[in-house]
């Protein structure tokens, strides 16, 4: 990997863009590039290759869309077959990402096929065969197309890869070496993804990348400046669904994102909360295409105010309005923990987010402020204070300080422990009858 020094523009029309982009640009309200898109479109429009880690929220879609329009309007006049295809990990990203290509390419006349599952695959194959300029496509369904040769990958001139650390995540690596496989060598490639630390994304980007350039804005160590994230303990699960009503009946919001773990568990929140009269709705991974749309709608129209969601949601879901995020499971990672809480706080907006920390979360949510680099500020609501108040003692992570059992504890637990082996190893055994001497008999 290699880093060359670009000049950085402070406005649009600096990037000598193509008219129709500048104008849809003009009427998008978009007045200057974002850090991001000032360090990736110049190299991107120069062909080179790009290894991007650009935090959620930054401008990043943006970033490699210009570029990638701008060069089909240069170069893919009169040639067959897409010019450029753009992999994302999740449908609700892909549709983000289609949504804002149709607005940037509004005046271009370039055509762009969104394919995701859940959609019927014998209308994608007769909309692909109409050689469209451009592919928005999870990779999934995208592979599965392929196979049947529908669409030709033969000539493609550029391939995009958004959100990659969250692709190799959901075990989509094979499927994206596979797609890569059927492409045209000569492609330019950008790989765009929250860390560029991530083992995986390395790995990748070794083999499909050819001298990129590095461009790391907003990384994940980077505090979201606009985002007041605090920290509210909770005694168990029943204390943590009162804790959640509680903000949500309570703290200001137009639009709020609940994040569990589980899909069991954000289906499990929905009647005690639309019980206190919040309008509630739920996506997940496991729910059809045309149910995950409606919620959606609902969402954007205002119709429910509150969306329960698994982490499925936090990379894609790009909705105005939402300005409170609650975590009532802490994430397993900072990285999913990043992207939850980067649905507020979106262009220069304020926002907030709260974590419920129960007794067994103490260390995982220690563990994320020490990768991120911040502490999140500890609030306690005065009406539901629990008896949990965090571990006595802890270490200089952050982490809860285990007390250390003496060595004769230690040995009796061992001993405890082998017993119970033994008696295991002969429940159902038969003991051999002992021999009776004369004398025990005569006894």
């Amino acid at each position: 990997m290699q880093t060359e020094t670009f000049d950085r523009p402070l406005s649009f029309s600096a990037l000598s863009l193509h008219p129709s982009l500048l104008k849809a640009l003009d009427e998008a309200g978009m007045a200057s590039p974002t850090p991001v898109q000032q360090q990736a479109v110049p190299p991107a429009l120069v062909h080179k290759d790009l290894c991007v880690s650009a935090a959620t929220g930054s401008g990043k879609t943006a970033a490699f869309l210009l570029p990638v329009l701008h060069r089909a309007l240069a170069e893919a006049a009169g040639k067959a077959g897409p010019f450029a295809l753009i992999l994302a990990p999740t449908r609700e990203l892909s549709r983000q990402i289609y949504d804002q290509c149709r607005q940037l390419s509004a005046w271009t006349g370039l055509r762009t096929e969104l394919v995701t599952g859940g959609d019927d695959f014998k209308s994608q194959q007769k909309r692909l065969r109409q050689k469209p300029d451009l592919i928005i496509a999870t990779p999934g369904r995208l592979l599965e197309l392929a196979s049947q040769d529908t669409p030709d990958l033969s000539r493609l001139r550029m391939l995009v890869l958004d959100e990659a650390d969250r692709m190799l995540d959901m075990g989509f690596s094979d499927e994206v070496l596979a797609i890569v496989g059927r492409c045209n060598p000569e492609r330019q490639t950008l790989l765009f993804s929250a860390t560029l630390n991530h083992r995986g994304v390395k790995g990748i980007a070794d083999r499909i990348l050819q001298a990129p350039e590095i461009v790391a804005v907003n990384t994940l160590h980077e505090a979201h400046a606009h985002i007041e994230q605090q920290i509210v303990l909770a005694d168990d699960p029943v204390h943590k669904q009162k804790l959640l009503a509680w903000l949500l009946l309570n703290e200001p919001y137009d639009k709020a994102l609940v994040f569990a773990n589980s899909r069991l568990q954000a289906e499990r929140l929905q009647g005690p909360l639309r019980g206190q009269k919040l309008r509630v709705g739920v996506l997940h991974g496991e729910m059809e295409q045309k149910d995950r749309n409606r919620v959606m709608t609902l969402l954007r129209e205002g119709a429910i105010s509150v969306l329960l969601a698994t982490d499925l949601a936090a990379r894609g879901l790009d909705v105005a309005g939402i300005d409170l995020i609650v975590n009532f499971d802490v994430p397993r990672n900072a990285v999913d923990y990043t992207h939850r809480i980067g649905r507020t706080g979106r262009a220069d907006e304020t926002g907030r987010a709260i974590t419920l920390v129960g007794p067994g979360e103490w260390n995982l949510m220690a563990a994320i402020e020490r990768y991120l680099k911040q502490r999140c500020q500890r609030r306690t609501i005065k009406e539901l204070e629990g008896a949990y108040q965090g571990p006595k003692r802890v270490k200089a992570s952050g982490k809860a300080a285990g007390s250390k059992k003496p060595a004769a504890v230690k040995k009796a637990v061992a001993e405890k422990i082998k017993k119970r082996h033994r008696d295991t190893k002969n429940i159902g055994k038969r003991r051999a009858p002992s021999r009776k001497t004369p004398e025990s008999a005569a006894e």
